[in-house]
């Protein structure tokens, strides 16, 4: 396989929601820097990425990160209309990344470690997890959502390896999955009762997650265990544009 094309997913309509005065999260400004141009300059600076397509507010984009993208394309109503506007010009890659707008404190090493442990696992959906307690360690007091496996417990991480083919079966699932959150009898009958207790008590293994999925969806995935908590920290309240405003202001 040769370079990777990416997908930067920048249609966040969620106005106000960090700031009162952002309209789109991605263009929440950092240093005098929207958040997305990190993001863009970690995927540049990963020698395996190829092609950028970048779905949002193009005119804004556009304004501020100029060539840095291959392809702008309009942002649409959900996360999966963005997703399936931004893999078109892709669609007949084995494999894409798909980056959120929101993780600036990632860098084009860290991209390109995934990439090559995504590549080993020859997988369809490629899913990077965070130990908790290097989250706690490396940003301390920041509140994650967890998952207790037998191996530990981790936290997810906001950048996905895919191959497009197997985006239409993901979505129906993952749809599924959002519609159902607040009725656990549903959710249960689509994962399984046995694996829906396994996964309450802390019992199951990452390999067991890998193969129920795997089941499920009819595609190979694999879960990615990094050690780079900066993939799972997106900007979502005031209080993670303070932790990456220290963040930057100690790296110098």
């Amino acid at each position: 396989m040769g370079r990777i094309n990416a997908i930067v997913l920048a249609g966040d309509g969620k106005k106000g929601a960090v700031q009162p005065d952002v309209e789109n999260k991605a263009l929440l400004m950092i240093n005098g820097r929207p958040m997305v141009s990190y993001v863009m300059d970690a995927l540049r600076n990963a020698p395996e990425i190829g092609r950028i397509s970048i779905t949002g507010p193009v005119s804004e984009l556009k304004k501020y990160l100029g060539d840095k993208a291959d392809y702008y394309i309009e942002g649409g109503d959900s996360l999966f209309d963005n997703l399936n506007a931004g893999l078109k010009p892709f669609m007949e890659d084995e494999g894409v990344l798909v980056v959120t707008s929101d993780i600036p404190m990632i860098t084009g090493d860290m991209v390109s470690d995934f990439i090559s442990r995504c590549l080993d696992k020859k997988g369809d959906l490629c899913y990077p997890i965070v130990d908790k307690a290097l989250n706690d360690s490396r940003f301390p007091g920041v509140r994650r959502t967890y998952v207790k496996l037998r191996e530990g417990t981790y936290t997810g991480g906001n950048i996905v390896y895919i191959n497009p083919s197997a985006v239409g079966r993901c979505e129906e699932f993952a749809r599924k999955i959002i519609a159902y959150r607040k009725k656990p009898w549903k959710t249960g009958r689509m994962l399984g009762l046995r694996f829906l207790i396994g996964l309450f008590l802390g019992a199951l293994t990452i390999s067991s997650v890998e193969k129920r999925f795997s089941e499920l969806l009819d595609i190979k995935a694999s879960a990615i265990v990094l050690p780079y908590p900066e993939i799972g920290n997106d900007v979502d309240k005031p209080s993670d544009v303070e932790m990456v405003q220290h963040f930057f202001a100690a790296a110098r």
